[in-house]
Protein backbone atom coordinates (compact mmCIF):
# COMPACT_ATOMS: atom_id res chain seq x y z
CA UNK A 1 0.00 0.00 0.00
CA UNK A 2 1.32 3.44 -0.91
CA UNK A 3 1.90 5.84 1.98
CA UNK A 4 0.56 9.38 2.17
CA UNK A 5 2.99 12.16 1.25
CA UNK A 6 4.65 14.07 4.08
CA UNK A 7 2.98 17.24 2.84
CA UNK A 8 -0.36 17.31 1.01
CA UNK A 9 0.13 19.47 -2.10
CA UNK A 10 -2.18 22.36 -2.85
CA UNK A 11 -3.75 23.34 -6.15
CA UNK A 12 -5.48 26.36 -7.64
CA UNK A 13 -9.11 25.38 -8.06
CA UNK A 14 -10.34 27.41 -10.99
CA UNK A 15 -9.09 30.83 -12.00
CA UNK A 16 -10.84 32.98 -9.40
CA UNK A 17 -8.29 32.56 -6.61
CA UNK A 18 -9.46 29.55 -4.59
CA UNK A 19 -6.53 27.53 -3.25
CA UNK A 20 -7.24 24.06 -1.78
CA UNK A 21 -5.57 20.79 -0.86
CA UNK A 22 -5.09 18.53 -3.88
CA UNK A 23 -7.49 16.04 -2.30
CA UNK A 24 -10.57 16.89 -0.26
CA UNK A 25 -12.97 14.97 1.95
CA UNK A 26 -16.57 14.23 1.03
CA UNK A 27 -18.64 14.20 4.20
CA UNK A 28 -22.05 12.95 3.00
CA UNK A 29 -21.62 9.34 4.13
CA UNK A 30 -20.99 10.44 7.69
CA UNK A 31 -24.63 11.46 8.06
CA UNK A 32 -26.79 10.19 5.21
CA UNK A 33 -27.55 7.78 2.38
CA UNK A 34 -24.86 5.20 3.08
CA UNK A 35 -26.69 3.54 5.95
CA UNK A 36 -27.27 4.90 9.45
CA UNK A 37 -25.49 8.10 10.57
CA UNK A 38 -22.12 7.38 12.12
CA UNK A 39 -21.27 8.33 15.73
CA UNK A 40 -20.69 12.07 15.95
CA UNK A 41 -17.53 11.92 18.11
CA UNK A 42 -15.90 9.53 15.64
CA UNK A 43 -16.74 11.75 12.68
CA UNK A 44 -15.44 14.87 14.39
CA UNK A 45 -12.23 12.98 15.19
CA UNK A 46 -11.94 12.01 11.51
CA UNK A 47 -12.43 15.60 10.37
CA UNK A 48 -9.83 16.84 12.84
CA UNK A 49 -7.43 14.13 11.66
CA UNK A 50 -7.95 15.22 8.06
CA UNK A 51 -7.18 18.82 8.96
CA UNK A 52 -4.04 17.74 10.82
CA UNK A 53 -2.78 15.90 7.72
CA UNK A 54 -3.19 18.95 5.52
CA UNK A 55 -6.52 18.26 3.82
CA UNK A 56 -8.46 21.52 3.68
CA UNK A 57 -11.44 21.11 1.31
CA UNK A 58 -14.48 19.70 3.10
CA UNK A 59 -17.65 19.02 1.14
CA UNK A 60 -21.20 18.92 2.48
CA UNK A 61 -24.74 19.97 1.48
CA UNK A 62 -27.91 21.09 3.16
CA UNK A 63 -29.69 17.98 1.85
CA UNK A 64 -27.33 15.57 3.61
CA UNK A 65 -29.52 14.48 6.48
CA UNK A 66 -31.17 16.82 5.62
CA UNK A 67 -29.18 19.42 7.58
CA UNK A 68 -27.46 17.03 9.98
CA UNK A 69 -24.19 16.87 8.03
CA UNK A 70 -23.85 20.65 8.05
CA UNK A 71 -24.51 20.67 11.79
CA UNK A 72 -21.80 18.03 12.23
CA UNK A 73 -19.31 20.09 10.21
CA UNK A 74 -20.24 23.17 12.22
CA UNK A 75 -19.36 21.39 15.46
CA UNK A 76 -16.12 20.02 14.04
CA UNK A 77 -14.96 23.42 12.82
CA UNK A 78 -15.11 25.11 16.20
CA UNK A 79 -12.07 26.05 18.25
CA UNK A 80 -9.93 27.59 15.53
CA UNK A 81 -10.38 24.80 12.97
CA UNK A 82 -12.48 26.99 10.65
CA UNK A 83 -9.50 29.14 9.69
CA UNK A 84 -7.62 26.07 8.43
CA UNK A 85 -10.18 24.83 5.90
CA UNK A 86 -12.07 25.67 2.74
CA UNK A 87 -15.70 24.82 3.34
CA UNK A 88 -18.01 23.82 0.49
CA UNK A 89 -21.74 23.29 0.76
CA UNK A 90 -24.67 23.23 -1.62
CA UNK A 91 -28.25 24.34 -2.22
CA UNK A 92 -30.86 23.32 -4.72
CA UNK A 93 -32.53 20.18 -3.36
CA UNK A 94 -35.32 21.16 -1.02
CA UNK A 95 -36.78 18.59 1.34
CA UNK A 96 -40.43 18.99 2.30
CA UNK A 97 -42.07 16.28 4.41
CA UNK A 98 -39.66 13.72 3.02
CA UNK A 99 -40.23 14.69 -0.61
CA UNK A 100 -37.51 16.32 -2.66
CA UNK A 101 -37.96 19.30 -4.90
CA UNK A 102 -35.33 20.94 -7.10
CA UNK A 103 -35.42 24.71 -6.60
CA UNK A 104 -33.43 27.60 -7.99
CA UNK A 105 -35.75 30.54 -7.39
CA UNK A 106 -34.19 33.57 -5.66
CA UNK A 107 -36.29 33.33 -2.50
CA UNK A 108 -35.23 29.74 -1.95
CA UNK A 109 -31.57 30.41 -2.78
CA UNK A 110 -31.32 33.14 -0.16
CA UNK A 111 -33.17 31.14 2.50
CA UNK A 112 -30.98 28.11 1.82
CA UNK A 113 -27.81 30.14 2.20
CA UNK A 114 -28.95 31.70 5.48
CA UNK A 115 -29.83 28.24 6.78
CA UNK A 116 -26.46 26.79 5.85
CA UNK A 117 -24.58 29.68 7.43
CA UNK A 118 -26.47 29.16 10.69
CA UNK A 119 -25.98 25.39 10.78
CA UNK A 120 -22.30 25.62 9.91
CA UNK A 121 -21.78 28.43 12.38
CA UNK A 122 -19.87 30.57 9.89
CA UNK A 123 -20.20 34.05 8.44
CA UNK A 124 -19.17 33.05 4.93
CA UNK A 125 -19.22 29.91 2.78
CA UNK A 126 -15.98 29.42 0.85
CA UNK A 127 -17.51 27.53 -2.09
CA UNK A 128 -21.28 27.49 -2.62
CA UNK A 129 -22.63 25.08 -5.22
CA UNK A 130 -25.96 24.84 -6.91
CA UNK A 131 -26.45 21.14 -6.15
CA UNK A 132 -28.95 20.38 -8.90
CA UNK A 133 -30.30 22.56 -11.66
CA UNK A 134 -33.91 23.72 -11.53
CA UNK A 135 -35.29 23.06 -15.00
CA UNK A 136 -38.07 25.61 -14.45
CA UNK A 137 -35.91 28.60 -13.49
CA UNK A 138 -33.42 30.22 -15.89
CA UNK A 139 -29.97 29.61 -14.46
CA UNK A 140 -29.30 33.34 -14.91
CA UNK A 141 -31.95 34.06 -12.27
CA UNK A 142 -30.46 31.58 -9.82
CA UNK A 143 -26.93 32.87 -10.37
CA UNK A 144 -28.14 36.45 -10.07
CA UNK A 145 -29.20 35.78 -6.49
CA UNK A 146 -25.97 33.91 -5.73
CA UNK A 147 -24.05 36.90 -7.08
CA UNK A 148 -25.85 39.08 -4.54
CA UNK A 149 -24.77 36.70 -1.78
CA UNK A 150 -21.18 37.07 -2.93
CA UNK A 151 -21.51 40.87 -2.93
CA UNK A 152 -22.90 40.70 0.61
CA UNK A 153 -19.89 38.68 1.80
CA UNK A 154 -21.88 35.53 2.57
CA UNK A 155 -20.24 33.49 -0.20
CA UNK A 156 -16.67 33.67 -1.56
CA UNK A 157 -16.71 31.41 -4.59
CA UNK A 158 -19.51 29.94 -6.70
CA UNK A 159 -19.88 26.41 -8.04
CA UNK A 160 -22.26 24.15 -9.94
CA UNK A 161 -22.90 20.45 -9.44
CA UNK A 162 -24.15 18.11 -12.16
CA UNK A 163 -24.62 20.82 -14.77
CA UNK A 164 -24.55 20.48 -18.54
CA UNK A 165 -21.99 22.32 -20.65
CA UNK A 166 -24.55 24.86 -21.86
CA UNK A 167 -25.80 25.50 -18.31
CA UNK A 168 -22.22 26.05 -17.15
CA UNK A 169 -21.67 28.62 -19.88
CA UNK A 170 -24.85 30.51 -19.08
CA UNK A 171 -24.14 30.56 -15.35
CA UNK A 172 -20.52 31.62 -15.87
CA UNK A 173 -21.70 34.61 -17.91
CA UNK A 174 -23.62 35.92 -14.87
CA UNK A 175 -20.93 35.30 -12.26
CA UNK A 176 -17.60 33.49 -12.67
CA UNK A 177 -17.89 29.83 -11.73
CA UNK A 178 -14.93 28.63 -9.70
CA UNK A 179 -15.66 24.89 -9.70
CA UNK A 180 -17.97 22.30 -11.19
CA UNK A 181 -18.56 19.20 -9.09
CA UNK A 182 -19.30 16.04 -11.02
CA UNK A 183 -19.02 12.30 -10.72
CA UNK A 184 -15.73 11.27 -12.31
CA UNK A 185 -13.92 8.01 -11.87
CA UNK A 186 -12.74 5.03 -13.88
CA UNK A 187 -16.33 3.85 -14.05
CA UNK A 188 -18.00 7.25 -14.59
CA UNK A 189 -16.35 8.88 -17.59
CA UNK A 190 -19.24 10.31 -19.60
CA UNK A 191 -18.34 13.86 -18.48
CA UNK A 192 -15.12 13.74 -20.49
CA UNK A 193 -16.84 14.43 -23.80
CA UNK A 194 -18.33 17.90 -23.27
CA UNK A 195 -18.30 19.01 -19.64
CA UNK A 196 -14.61 18.69 -18.78
CA UNK A 197 -13.49 20.53 -21.96
CA UNK A 198 -16.01 23.31 -21.25
CA UNK A 199 -14.70 23.75 -17.71
CA UNK A 200 -11.14 23.97 -18.97
CA UNK A 201 -12.03 26.41 -21.70
CA UNK A 202 -13.60 28.72 -19.12
CA UNK A 203 -10.92 28.29 -16.44
CA UNK A 204 -13.23 26.39 -14.07
CA UNK A 205 -11.84 23.89 -11.57
CA UNK A 206 -13.15 20.34 -11.41
CA UNK A 207 -14.16 18.61 -8.17
CA UNK A 208 -14.59 14.87 -8.66
CA UNK A 209 -17.06 13.25 -6.29
CA UNK A 210 -17.37 9.47 -5.92
CA UNK A 211 -13.89 9.04 -7.45
CA UNK A 212 -13.92 5.48 -6.12
CA UNK A 213 -17.19 4.61 -7.82
CA UNK A 214 -19.20 4.76 -4.57
CA UNK A 215 -16.91 2.10 -3.14
CA UNK A 216 -16.85 -0.25 -6.14
CA UNK A 217 -13.23 0.62 -6.94
CA UNK A 218 -12.30 -0.18 -3.35
CA UNK A 219 -14.05 -3.50 -2.87
CA UNK A 220 -15.32 -4.68 -6.23
CA UNK A 221 -18.56 -6.60 -6.62
CA UNK A 222 -18.32 -7.86 -3.05
CA UNK A 223 -19.18 -4.39 -1.76
CA UNK A 224 -22.86 -5.10 -2.33
CA UNK A 225 -22.76 -7.78 0.35
CA UNK A 226 -21.51 -5.28 2.92
CA UNK A 227 -24.20 -2.64 2.38
CA UNK A 228 -27.02 -2.18 4.88
CA UNK A 229 -30.62 -2.35 3.69
CA UNK A 230 -31.00 1.43 3.98
CA UNK A 231 -27.91 2.18 1.87
CA UNK A 232 -29.19 3.87 -1.28
CA UNK A 233 -26.44 2.31 -3.40
CA UNK A 234 -28.33 -0.97 -3.24
CA UNK A 235 -30.96 0.50 -5.56
CA UNK A 236 -28.59 2.06 -8.09
CA UNK A 237 -28.56 0.41 -11.55
CA UNK A 238 -24.82 -0.32 -11.51
CA UNK A 239 -25.11 -2.16 -8.22
CA UNK A 240 -27.74 -4.59 -9.48
CA UNK A 241 -26.52 -8.22 -9.75
CA UNK A 242 -26.78 -8.46 -13.53
CA UNK A 243 -24.66 -5.33 -14.00
CA UNK A 244 -22.28 -5.86 -11.10
CA UNK A 245 -21.36 -9.30 -12.40
CA UNK A 246 -20.11 -7.73 -15.64
CA UNK A 247 -18.49 -4.73 -13.95
CA UNK A 248 -16.54 -7.03 -11.62
CA UNK A 249 -14.05 -7.75 -14.40
CA UNK A 250 -13.01 -4.09 -14.38
CA UNK A 251 -12.16 -4.20 -10.69
CA UNK A 252 -10.20 -7.41 -11.15
CA UNK A 253 -7.99 -5.81 -13.81
CA UNK A 254 -7.48 -2.68 -11.72
CA UNK A 255 -6.55 -4.87 -8.75
CA UNK A 256 -4.01 -6.80 -10.82
CA UNK A 257 -2.35 -3.60 -11.97
CA UNK A 258 -2.39 -2.21 -8.42
CA UNK A 259 -0.52 -5.30 -7.20
CA UNK A 260 2.17 -4.64 -9.79
CA UNK A 261 2.38 -1.01 -8.66
CA UNK A 262 2.59 -1.84 -4.96
CA UNK A 263 -0.60 0.00 -4.05
CA UNK A 264 -4.25 -0.83 -3.46
CA UNK A 265 -6.93 -0.81 -6.14
CA UNK A 266 -8.55 2.23 -4.57
CA UNK A 267 -5.23 4.11 -4.52
CA UNK A 268 -4.67 3.30 -8.17
CA UNK A 269 -8.18 4.45 -9.13
CA UNK A 270 -7.75 7.68 -7.17
CA UNK A 271 -4.32 8.25 -8.68
CA UNK A 272 -5.93 8.02 -12.12
CA UNK A 273 -8.21 10.94 -11.18
CA UNK A 274 -5.29 12.96 -9.82
CA UNK A 275 -3.38 12.44 -13.07
CA UNK A 276 -6.21 14.04 -15.07
CA UNK A 277 -4.67 17.42 -14.32
CA UNK A 278 -3.73 19.98 -11.70
CA UNK A 279 -7.20 21.53 -12.03
CA UNK A 280 -8.88 18.42 -10.58
CA UNK A 281 -9.57 17.81 -6.89
CA UNK A 282 -11.16 14.47 -5.97
CA UNK A 283 -13.15 14.34 -2.74
CA UNK A 284 -13.38 10.68 -1.72
CA UNK A 285 -15.67 10.16 1.23
CA UNK A 286 -15.07 7.83 4.13
CA UNK A 287 -16.05 7.34 7.75
CA UNK A 288 -12.87 5.59 8.88
CA UNK A 289 -9.46 7.10 9.59
CA UNK A 290 -7.64 4.08 8.15
CA UNK A 291 -9.52 4.44 4.86
CA UNK A 292 -8.82 8.16 4.83
CA UNK A 293 -5.10 7.49 5.25
CA UNK A 294 -5.20 4.94 2.45
CA UNK A 295 -6.97 7.40 0.15
CA UNK A 296 -4.38 10.05 0.89
CA UNK A 297 -1.69 7.57 -0.17
CA UNK A 298 -3.01 7.86 -3.74
CA UNK A 299 -1.13 11.16 -3.96
CA UNK A 300 2.12 9.17 -3.85
CA UNK A 301 1.20 6.86 -6.75
CA UNK A 302 2.78 7.96 -10.03
CA UNK A 303 1.40 6.82 -13.37
CA UNK A 304 3.17 6.93 -16.71
CA UNK A 305 1.14 7.77 -19.85
CA UNK A 306 1.11 4.12 -20.90
CA UNK A 307 -0.22 3.12 -17.48
CA UNK A 308 -2.99 5.70 -17.77
CA UNK A 309 -3.87 4.29 -21.17
CA UNK A 310 -3.89 0.76 -19.76
CA UNK A 311 -6.31 1.75 -16.98
CA UNK A 312 -8.58 3.53 -19.42
CA UNK A 313 -8.66 0.47 -21.67
CA UNK A 314 -10.18 -1.48 -18.77
CA UNK A 315 -12.92 1.06 -18.15
CA UNK A 316 -14.12 2.69 -21.33
CA UNK A 317 -17.54 4.33 -21.21
CA UNK A 318 -19.00 1.44 -23.21
CA UNK A 319 -17.54 -1.17 -20.86
CA UNK A 320 -19.50 -0.03 -17.79
CA UNK A 321 -22.84 -1.73 -17.32
CA UNK A 322 -25.80 0.19 -15.85
CA UNK A 323 -26.49 3.90 -15.36
CA UNK A 324 -24.89 5.68 -12.44
CA UNK A 325 -28.24 7.13 -11.30
CA UNK A 326 -31.93 6.38 -11.56
CA UNK A 327 -33.61 8.12 -14.46
CA UNK A 328 -35.76 10.26 -12.16
CA UNK A 329 -32.79 11.92 -10.43
CA UNK A 330 -31.89 15.27 -11.95
CA UNK A 331 -28.36 15.26 -13.33
CA UNK A 332 -26.40 17.11 -15.96
CA UNK A 333 -28.17 15.10 -18.65
CA UNK A 334 -31.32 17.21 -18.29
CA UNK A 335 -30.05 20.40 -16.69
CA UNK A 336 -31.23 22.77 -19.43
CA UNK A 337 -33.19 25.72 -18.09
CA UNK A 338 -35.66 28.09 -19.78
CA UNK A 339 -34.34 31.18 -21.55
CA UNK A 340 -33.99 34.28 -19.38
CA UNK A 341 -36.60 36.09 -21.49
CA UNK A 342 -39.25 33.62 -20.30
CA UNK A 343 -38.83 34.41 -16.60
CA UNK A 344 -41.56 36.27 -14.78
CA UNK A 345 -40.99 36.77 -11.09
CA UNK A 346 -43.95 35.80 -8.92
Amino acid sequence: MASAPAVVPRIKLGSQGLDVSAQGLGCMGMSAYYGAPKPEPDMIALIHHAVATGVTLFDTSDIYGPHTNEILLGKALQGGVREKVELATKFGIASLDGDRQIRGDPEYVRAACEGSLARLGVDCIDLYYQHRIDNNVPVEITMGEVKKLVEEGKVKYVGLSEASASTIRRAHAVHPITAVQLEWSLWSRDVEKDIIPTCRELGIGIVAYSPLGRGFLSGGANIVDTLSDDDFRKSLPRFQPENMEKNAAIFERVSEMAARKGCTASQLALAWVHHQGSDVCPIPGTTKIENFNQNLGALSVKLAPEEMAELESYASTDAIQGDRYHEFLNTWKDSETPPLSSWKAT
